[in-house]
């Protein structure tokens, strides 16, 4: 068996999907402490976390940020924690508000570029202070990719000192307007990090009904990857996913059609350079 352990991301939520488009989309604090055990305990080795209000309303509140990485480390233990600093949640700094919590991770768009009814805004001074925010907290980044020129800008700002840590970036494929679902493109992406940023580990979020297909290529070429009820909220065309725990379970099927063995939360942390034992607060898991 190919000694190459996948990680699986899980994004329980998101800033897009709503219970009316899928009722077991986990909104309150509580459901998604509920669903990142499920998924954890299907295999699921890092949270991708927004956090919603009352009324299913986006919101970057530092407090429900709290409460919910709180409740993961409780009952997830080892679990790798990434927030988003993504910007439906908020505006400005208001996106990086909650960094001082902690998290092991959090995203990190490095360029601006259109969704399918706006422009998705990351100016460089936004962009420089979200850096700046994650290296004071020693929070690790992880770059998500919408363009090429992402790519390179990340390879820029690891170089030159504005990122630190082990590089980790994630192609997002399938937004509207955006990165789209091509093998070509992929594979040039691919090539294009191995040139420039060597030492990065990788991975790939498809959106919609492009997740099992990127989830394949990642695993395919040696990657890692990412499910759960942001990107996508359908088994198939007829059925809604009962869990984010039945996403991370169909992702391992394509693990073993490929012979790659699911990494668990410590060879997670190994690959990713985050130790075992980090103490975020008295809280910690360890």
């Amino acid at each position: 068996m190919d000694e190459n352990p996948c990680i699986i991301c899980v994004a329980i939520t998101g800033s897009v999907p709503r219970k009316e488009d899928n009722p077991n989309l986990p909104v309150s604090i509580d459901e998604q402490i509920e669903s990142t055990q499920e998924a954890f305990e299907a295999g699921a080795t890092i949270v991708h976390c927004h956090v919603r209000n009352d009324d299913q309303t986006v919101s970057s509140d530092p407090d429900r940020f709290e409460r919910l990485k709180l409740g993961i480390e409780k009952h997830c233990k080892g679990m790798v924690i990434q927030f988003s600093t993504g910007g439906r949640s908020g505006k400005g700094k208001e996106r990086g508000g909650m960094l001082s919590i902690c998290p092991e991770m959090a995203s990190l768009t490095v360029g601006s570029n259109n969704f399918p009814s706006r422009v998705y805004e990351n100016p460089p001074e936004l962009i420089d202070w979200l850096s700046s925010e994650m290296n004071k907290y020693s929070i690790q980044p992880e770059i998500e990719a919408f363009d090429l020129s992402h790519i390179f800008q990340a390879a820029e700002m690891y170089h030159d000192g504005r990122l630190k840590g082990k590089p980790y970036i994630q192609f997002v494929m399938g937004v509207k307007n955006a990165m789209p679902v091509d093998r070509d493109v992929f594979e040039f992406y691919l090539k294009t990090i191995k040139r420039i940023l060597p030492t990065a580990n990788w991975c790939g979020a498809g959106i919609g009904k492009y997740q099992k297909i990127v989830n394949e290529w990642c695993i395919e070429l040696g990657g890692h990857t990412r499910t759960g009820l942001e990107d996508n909220i359908r088994l198939n065309k007829q059925t809604l996913a009962p869990s984010n725990a039945a996403l991370v379970s169909l992702t391992k099927e394509i693990c073993d059609k490929y012979n790659r063995p699911v990494a668990d939360w410590i060879q997670t942390r190994n690959i990713l350079g985050i130790p075992t034992d980090r103490r975020q607060n008295s809280n910690s898991y360890v």
